[in-house]
């Protein structure tokens, strides 16, 4: 069961799955930030290399760019709610972005979790249920905004109050994402990563697969042409923002491009432009 729907720059889903299959759940990433907030299920939360075991009433946060995915541990009914909307959401009352620093003022994969000690979930459910089911059409305007503020206010709280984390050594899978990401539109292939973490090609595959969701290139790929639709949306060309986000032929970006988006890299632009 899926109920969704777009408001102006927020889509807003309460989604249930009676049995879920594991195939189904891939990792994405998006442009936009999302809150996720976990019901009832068999999960674990991948994001970036970290993994976050879920329980009752957990709430995720997820930055623009930061991949991540559901890992179903068991079939049992997995129900969850979540939202996405840009960085410049508030903008207008929230010109310092006070509201944001939870999203962008930390380390990919890290303090996205947030529990019923961190903040009155009860609170949260409710506000996502009534942001669901406004009384009225005429009133979904003012309980969306009013209810997502509210709920960006309790996680900048939350956040604002949670000591930093103690420095501990980074794990194999936080190096390896930390420098994929730091080279992500120079030449990378899976050999020479591979090579660099001195490891076989298909040893380096299966642990990255295990730890972050999907294969080595899928991540490059689609952290690539996330990016070239933010720079696509600022008015750069579609040749320009292939070279710049590591496609040296433009007919495979292209290919790519709209296969993930399901639109041209041209009708992109257009939309902003």
């Amino acid at each position: 069961m899926l109920d969704e729907y777009n408001f102006e720059d927020i889509y807003i889903r309460h989604a249930i799955d009676e049995s879920p299959e594991p195939s189904n759940y891939n990792m994405h990433l998006h442009s936009r930030c999302e809150i996720y907030f976990f019901i009832s299920g068999g999960i674990e939360y991948l994001v970036e290399g970290s993994r976050y075991p879920l329980h009752e009433n957990n709430l995720m946060i997820m930055r623009p760019s930061e991949s991540h995915t559901a890992h179903i541990i068991d079939r049992s009914k997995y129900e969850r709610f979540a939202v996405n909307f840009p960085t410049t959401y508030l903008e207008e009352v929230d010109s310092s972005k006070l509201l944001m620093k939870a999203f962008l003022d930390r380390p990919l994969g890290k303090g996205n979790l947030f529990t019923q000690k961190d903040m009155d979930m009860e609170v949260v459910k409710k506000l996502f249920f009534e942001m669901m089911n406004p009384v009225s059409a005429s009133e979904r305007r003012v309980i969306l905004h009013t209810h997502l503020g509210m709920i960006l206010y309790m996680i900048f709280n939350a956040f604002s109050s949670t000591p930093a984390e103690e420095r501990t050594p980074p794990t194999f899978s936080e190096r390896v994402i930390s420098y994929i990401n730091a080279h992500l539109f120079e030449e990378l292939t899976v050999p020479e990563l591979a090579e660099h973490f001195f490891l076989s090609s298909s040893q380096f595959s299966r642990i990255f697969r295990k730890d972050i969701g999907s294969s080595p290139w899928e991540y490059i790929l689609r952290k690539r042409l996330t990016a070239a639709r933010e720079r696509l949306k600022k008015g750069a060309t579609s040749q320009s923002a292939s070279l710049e986000c590591g496609f040296s032929d433009y007919s495979s970006f292209y290919r790519a491009y709209v296969k993930y988006f399901h639109e041209a890299p041209g009708q992109t632009r257009e939309k902003f432009f």
